[in-house]
């Protein structure tokens, strides 16, 4: 009955009007990037741009596509991406397995994670560590030092704890060994939090920049975000490459908005196939009995 009240009426009116307000913004600074991408220079320069493109043009795209450095950067995104994800989420599900476990010490070894979680070396150690280990100018060296996290960890723990533990015992008098189980057993079941926890390291190893800047020594080896920082953030137009006829006849701010398209539109490609899975993921692992 309450689905009739005029105060829960009210309710779902205004939040659907709040919801529309928070959509339209993080939509529309979006459709402006692409509407300045698409224009020509006079026009992204008067700031006659709102969301459709002016005097439609592709230039600045295809000049991003043409400049080696910005394609390098991105292959070297990808594979941190991919490699950061993939051995992020081999230690997280692994440990989470484990720690969902009764055993002797588990509280010592949770409280040790969570501790990481609150404190840290600090940069000046971190670059110490990493450049003693000869990491430096390496791949390594921006996937390793965030490779475990701790607050992905108590998720992916807490939604293996929601797993009936009769279904791991059936299946261990059955001959299976615990490696078996997790694989056959856990993983399967828990596709949602798998897919939330890999959809959070998979963006964060996308946009993080301030590693690629700290541990690379040339601008070469730097990730997407990276380059994009020291391209849009500092202003740096000299790794684009371009030759006068074409930095005179281009607005730095269509090239710059074309990148920053170009580098949100993986994760935008991949956010609504994992959508769906958000919150059932956050929900259940957040759940402690």
């Amino acid at each position: 009955m309450h689905h009739k009240s005029k105060g829960y009426k009210a309710f779902t009116f205004f939040n659907t009007i709040f919801l529309i307000i928070v959509a339209l913004l993080c939509l529309l600074p979006l459709l402006h990037l692409l509407a300045v991408s698409l224009s020509d220079k006079a026009a992204a320069n008067g700031n006659l741009v709102t969301f459709l493109p002016v005097n439609f043009t592709v230039n600045a795209y295809s000049k991003t596509f043409t400049n080696s450095t910005f394609l390098t950067s991105i292959w070297i995104s990808l594979k941190r991406t991919f490699l950061g994800t993939l051995l992020s989420m081999f230690l997280i599900t692994t440990a989470g397995y484990a720690l969902s476990k009764e055993f002797r010490g588990r509280n010592f070894f949770m409280w040790f994670f969570v501790f990481t979680m609150l404190f840290s070396g600090g940069l000046i150690p971190n670059y110490i560590l990493v450049t003693s280990l000869g990491l430096k100018d390496t791949i390594w060296a921006l996937i390793l030092p965030g490779a475990f996290g701790a607050y992905n960890l108590i998720l992916i723990k807490n939604f293996f704890s929601t797993i009936p533990i009769s279904l791991e015992e059936a299946a261990l008098i059955d001959g299976a060994s615990f490696f078996t189980v997790f694989r056959k057993i856990y993983l399967p079941l828990s596709l949602p939090g798998l897919a939330t926890v890999g959809l959070f390291i998979m963006v964060g190893n996308w946009n993080s920049w301030f590693d690629g800047i700290l541990y690379m020594s040339s601008t070469d080896k730097y990730p997407l975000a990276s380059f994009l920082q020291t391209v849009v953030v500092q202003g740096n137009m000299q790794d684009m490459q371009l030759d006068a006829d074409s930095a005179a006849a281009m607005s730095e701010r269509t090239l710059k908005a074309a990148q920053i398209f170009i580098g949100a539109l993986p994760i935008l490609s991949v956010y609504p196939f994992l959508q769906k899975y958000f919150v059932k993921g956050i929900v259940m692992g957040a759940v402690k009995e």
